[in-house]
């Protein structure tokens, strides 16, 4: 969506590590050496599909192995191309830097549009692009370990692990090849979910800071808040799921490809999922919401919160000076351009960067990823040792009660929350939750401490870039 005068994906990403490494005491070749992209594996392979065969060019771009393995997604989209690889593959290293995953960054694309083949069809598109990734060791568990982005899923991740079992039958810990996975095939509960639910506990974190609420010019909680999601995929679907359904925001409208559902009192977000399931993904004809044709239109609405959860470059110099939202958090990579940036920061709205905002899906990946390589699933030592203890002093108040005729009760469900012991879920959940909580008291702490420093995402990339740097120091670089 590159608007004249704008510089593309990729060299906003630059801009804005300039922006950050300017404030910041680095030698000028170790900057270079965290800037760069370490190298980007172009393949082209051909399928035989419907009579012919086809041939499919895709990426995987490694930007920094000051940790290994490197990690990031793999996205099917006919706009991948290289440069914008490259682009997601830094801010993968910077996000896993910020959230402190030990991954260096990479990132992979298949130039397709998935809708336009059928599910067998993509099995073998998939398979063969992961052959060819897996015999140069650019899907690895020590090595590179993907994941899901953009028009992929566990569907093609349990795919790549199959793929990659067969091509290394001795490897003890092939399932850690790929995140992202089904649970019955070596996944983890609460991945698909997870960077929604990782947007939802950012934005918890910054309304328990009342100077951070103040600088958006808002007051209060989350609660009644006017929320817009522009993009309902899976990570946009579970962030107004959960802001709307536990934390009382007014999710006013969604933006999709066909236009935006707009309902002042509040959408149903479960609803208008289900209808688009049912619908080809289409709003259009949605019963309960005015449906509008120009979706881009309704990011210029006003409204409290700003969830733009889909492509990049949605908000650019053609629309920024427009938009209302004293708040925006980036679902999504790169949905602001540099430029847009410039202007949104210039009006006072506080942006909640993407390299933080939508990092559940990384700390949850790392979670998989530890799973796979522990073999055993999380809770299953401690869970039922959590209850008998619970168990013991909950026994305990009631028999003082008793005895010495207190007459105390508990609450109707406290017992039964209380002598539940952590699943895999709860525990994925307090891990994600820890995880997004650090990561935003190290930015914040920076944004406030410095007078150098105006904004979250400057102090976000010199969080990151200083803890990069630290790692290849310790390397002797």
């Amino acid at each position: 969506m590159a608007v004249s005068g704008e510089p593309s994906f990729r060299e906003s990403v630059d801009l804005m590590f300039n922006r950050a490494a300017k404030l910041m005491d680095l030698s000028p070749g170790l900057e270079q050496k965290i800037r760069v992209c370490n190298s980007t594996y172009t393949v082209r392979f051909g399928v035989r599909l419907r009579g012919k065969i086809e041939t499919f060019t895709g990426y995987r771009s490694v930007h920094s192995e000051h940790m290994e393995p490197v990690k990031g997604g793999i996205r099917y989209a006919l706009s991948v191309n290289q440069d914008e690889v490259e682009a997601l593959a830094a801010l993968m290293t910077y996000k896993c830097a910020l959230v402190e995953t030990p991954f260096g960054g990479s990132k992979g694309g298949l130039c397709i549009d998935p809708r336009q083949w059928d599910e067998h069809e993509l099995e073998q598109i998939t398979r063969r692009f992961a052959y060819e990734l897996i015999k140069r060791d650019l899907i690895h568990p020590a090595q590179n370990v993907p994941a899901p982005d953009m028009g992929t899923g566990e569907r093609e991740m349990a795919w790549i692990a199959d793929q990659y079992a067969r091509m290394n039958t001795t490897d003890i810990n092939a399932k850690a090849c790929v995140t992202g996975k089904p649970p019955h095939a070596g996944g983890i509960q609460g991945r698909v979910e997870a960077t929604g639910r990782g947007v939802q506990y950012a934005l918890r974190e910054f309304f328990r800071h009342p100077e951070d609420i103040a600088k958006a010019g808002l007051t209060g909680g989350l609660e009644g808040k006017r929320v817009i999601v522009q993009g309902l995929g899976n990570v946009g679907y579970h962030a107004a799921k959960f802001l709307s359904e536990e934390d009382g925001c007014k999710v006013i409208a969604v933006i999709e490809r066909d236009g935006a559902l707009l309902d002042p009192k509040g959408l149903d977000v479960e609803d208008v999922r289900q209808w688009m399931n049912q619908n080809g993904g289409l709003l259009a004809g949605y019963p309960n919401a005015t449906h509008v044709a120009d979706g881009s239109a309704v990011l210029e609405e006003p409204c409290d919160l700003l969830i733009p959860a889909a492509m990049e470059g949605v908000i650019n110099l053609s629309n920024a000076d427009r938009i209302k939202a004293p708040l925006i958090i980036e679902a999504a990579n790169g949905p602001i351009t540099f430029g847009a940036d410039e202007i949104l920061r210039r009006k006072g709205c506080v942006i909640i960067p993407d390299m933080y905002a939508n990092a559940g899906g990384v700390t949850v990946s790392y979670f998989e990823w530890v799973k796979n390589l522990s073999h055993i699933r999380f809770g299953r030592m401690q869970r039922r040792a959590e209850e008998a203890r619970s168990r013991l002093l909950v026994e305990e108040l009631e028999r003082l009660s008793s005895d010495k005729g207190l007459g105390w009760s508990m609450a109707e469900d406290f017992k039964e929350r209380f002598l539940t012991g952590s699943d895999e879920l709860a525990l994925v959940r307090s891990g994600l939750d820890d995880t997004m909580r650090t990561a935003y008291q190290a930015m914040r702490a920076v944004w406030h401490s410095r007078p150098d420093v105006e904004d979250l995402r400057v102090a976000a990339y010199i969080v990151s870039i200083d803890r990069v740097a630290k790692t290849y120091r310790s390397k002797g670089l």
